[in-house]
């Protein structure tokens, strides 16, 4: 029998530690991609987007904005994709809402060029978000839309998500400069490429 025709080897499930270590890799990358972006004025896509756009707006802490902003979305994760999934993401969308608040006391940037911000900041939380779906789970909101649409019709969690994320970010022309939204645009399609590239269905094998 030739390699071509050769059974595929089965997926190996990560185990509870394994998880629970990705998560707090992934959020950590993720976090530190968010305080970049913060630093420098600028924002993302997905609910960190609309997080961000109302914490220039009111002043409202990034993290809390987050965590609430992500509610609404618990339900359809926990339909569609089950509870593990559900609890793993309720898991990161906290955890990166604590360290968002806690990041000014961690990690204090006083210049950061704002093109630079977006992209280092974009590719950083595309890591993160690579960890996070590779262990079946997301930040809420777009990403469990994204996953949803992968696992039910093959659609590319990356491209899915990259379209919304546009979206969003040119949305956030009502509260912030031109200028910013379109730097911010490109840290969002730095963010994604990275999912695109290598977050495919197959391509993967662990579970």
């Amino acid at each position: 029998m030739s390699s071509r025709t050769a059974a595929a080897p089965a997926a190996v499930p990560h185990s509870r530690t394994e998880d629970a270590v990705a998560i707090g890799v992934g959020v950590t990358l993720i976090s530190v991609g968010v305080a970049f972006l913060a630093s420098a004025g600028l924002l993302t896509g997905g609910m960190a987007g609309l997080a961000f756009v109302l914490h220039y707006a009111t002043g409202i802490g990034f993290g809390k904005l987050f965590f609430a902003l992500n509610l609404p979305f618990y339900w359809l994760a926990l339909r569609k994709l089950g509870l593990e999934f559900t609890l793993k993401t309720f898991a990161a969308v906290a955890l990166l809402s604590a360290l968002s608040e806690l990041q000014a006391q961690l990690l204090q940037i006083s210049q950061l060029q704002p093109l630079y911000a977006a992209l280092t900041g974009g590719l950083i939380m595309g890591m993160g978000f690579l960890v996070l779906f590779r262990h079946r789970c997301s930040l809420g909101g777009v990403g469990i839309l994204a996953l949803y649409l992968q696992d039910r019709y093959g659609w590319r969690a990356g491209k899915v998500q990259m379209a919304v994320d546009c979206c969003i970010v040119l949305l956030a022309l009502a509260t912030v400069e031109p200028l910013r939204v379109l730097w911010s645009v490109a840290g969002a399609v730095a963010l994604n490429l990275v999912l695109a590239m290598n977050h495919r269905p197959g391509r993967y094998m662990a579970a």
